[in-house]
């Protein structure tokens, strides 16, 4: 059985686990393989992702075992709207990221420079422990994206596993082949976010590239049994023109089909982008319209209040399936033929990782302190 536990004097005294996925270049320095960017490194510097680095010529993670804090939130606010509704999930983070968005939205996490952010110190046993102490159905890696923490990330699924506990990661998928299958066959969801559908917004605003991405989504719609949904943010004369939702809606239904869920969220000035306006609401419907039009059977609304754009509604009817305020959960209207949920109405079939009952957690966010 592998080990999982790191005790904190553990932690101050390795200042660094060896991570995966490097090697050595001709001239001395390490590349590191884990993402597109392909860092390479002299001894003592570190990826851009910041907590990547070369130590004693060899790769290592500086953020094993650290987290930014603890907090359980609703399942539907990773956005999963189609996985365990209503129940709670333990998310957590560490610090840094491995693009660069000038948009970022937790940036004093994912753009922390400084571990000062990590003030919880945690092993991945008592992780699944704290989740299943809490009544946490799942726990989540978000803030920042736990592909660069990918080793800690691992080693606590493989935990909450042993106790019954279900994983989610939320992730910008910008991670290379190998380490995207090692990485999502630990994983039962995700949510991955899709900063927008042209190589020009990836470059320009987030320092990276947009191939990577879809690769990452067509690898866990064809090649993995993991549940996900996409998230995209809309950013006003960036990304929110009806000529990139259509195309973009167009290429999730021939490349992924009409099942995975799409929401559309709103951008808020932050960051270094505080010149840019906040998403209407209008462009929200807008884009969720096109969506559905092109034939996706799920597409939402998200950081607006809008009752009828965040609720789950039959594609072959319209019968309203999970009605959301938010994230309260009112009406339930999905049936069960077997194993597989259907429309109450009409029996079609709906997808998703349903229970017969949805959870009652609600809109709570709750901190959690936990103790190594």
């Amino acid at each position: 059985m592998a080990q999982h536990s790191v005790t904190a004097e553990e932690i101050d005294r390795i200042h660094g686990t060896p991570g995966r996925y490097w090697h050595t270049l001709e001239d001395g320095r390490l590349q590191c393989d884990l993402c597109p960017r392909f860092c390479k490194l002299r001894e003592g510097q570190r990826g851009l992702c910041f907590v990547r680095g070369c130590r004693h010529g060899e790769l290592a993670l500086t953020t094993y075992g650290r987290s930014s804090g603890f907090c359980i939130d609703p399942i539907e606010k990773k956005p999963l709207n189609h996985f365990l509704p209503g129940t709670p999930v333990l998310s957590f983070g560490t610090a840094g990221c491995n693009l660069a968005c000038k948009f970022c939205q937790n940036w004093d996490i994912s753009k922390s420079r400084k571990f000062d952010r990590l003030q919880s110190r945690a092993s991945p046993d008592s992780i699944a422990a704290s989740a299943l102490r809490t009544n946490s159905r799942s726990v989540a890696f978000t803030y920042n994206d736990p592909v660069i923490f990918m080793e800690y990330a691992i080693d606590t699924a493989l935990a909450c596993h042993e106790k019954g506990v279900e994983t989610v990661a939320v992730t910008a998928g910008y991670i290379t082949r190998e380490p995207r299958v090692e990485f999502f066959r630990h994983m039962d969801a995700a949510n991955v976010d899709l900063k927008a559908f042209t190589e020009r917004f990836y470059r320009k605003l987030c320092g990276g590239h947009l191939e990577p991405v879809l690769e990452t989504i067509r690898y866990l719609k064809h090649e993995t049994r993991l549940w996900f949904e996409l998230t995209y943010l809309l950013i006003p004369g960036e990304n929110d023109s009806e000529g990139e939702i259509e195309s973009m809606t167009q290429w999730i239904v021939e490349q992924l089909g009409p099942d995975v869920p799409l929401h559309f969220t709103a951008f808020h000035p932050d960051w270094k982008m505080m010149d840019k306006p906040a998403t209407p609401s209008a462009t929200l419907s807008r884009s969720r319209a096109i969506a559905l039009k092109n034939g996706i059977h799920y597409a939402y609304t998200g950081n607006i209040h809008d009752f009828a754009g965040s609720s789950t509604y039959c594609h072959q009817c319209g019968n309203m399936l999970i009605g959301r305020d938010w994230y309260e959960l009112s009406t339930w209207s999905l049936g069960f033929e077997k194993t597989q949920p259907v429309c109450q109405n009409c029996q079609t079939p709906v997808a998703g990782i349903f229970e017969s009952q949805p959870g009652t957690w609600g809109a709570r966010c709750q901190t959690v302190r936990l103790h190594d």
